[in-house]
């Protein structure tokens, strides 16, 4: 049952997170929001890569590390030196 709650609890962080990275940057309000949202899906999937290694799913990791990749290449292109936020 505890396993469950916590299921939900993830997912719910990652659709905010997917919603913090978009709706910032198509409505153009508090841009910001969009490199916080990606560095805070880059901790999450850190976290999850680690979880996933401890259990021995080595075999689902790799959508993790892709998943991980793809928001710290976000948060690096709008914190970045030569951010393309314009």
């Amino acid at each position: 049952m505890r396993c469950a709650h916590t299921l939900k609890a993830i997912g719910s962080v990652e659709l905010l997170a997917a919603v913090g990275l978009i709706l910032p940057a198509v409505l153009d309000i508090a841009p910001v929001l969009v490199p916080l949202a990606a560095t805070g899906l880059v901790l999450l999937f850190a976290c999850a890569v680690t979880m996933r290694l401890r259990r021995g799913e080595k075999a689902t990791t790799a959508d993790d590390l892709i998943y991980l990749a793809l928001a710290a290449f976000i948060a690096w292109g709008r914190f970045g030196p030569e951010s393309f936020t314009g």
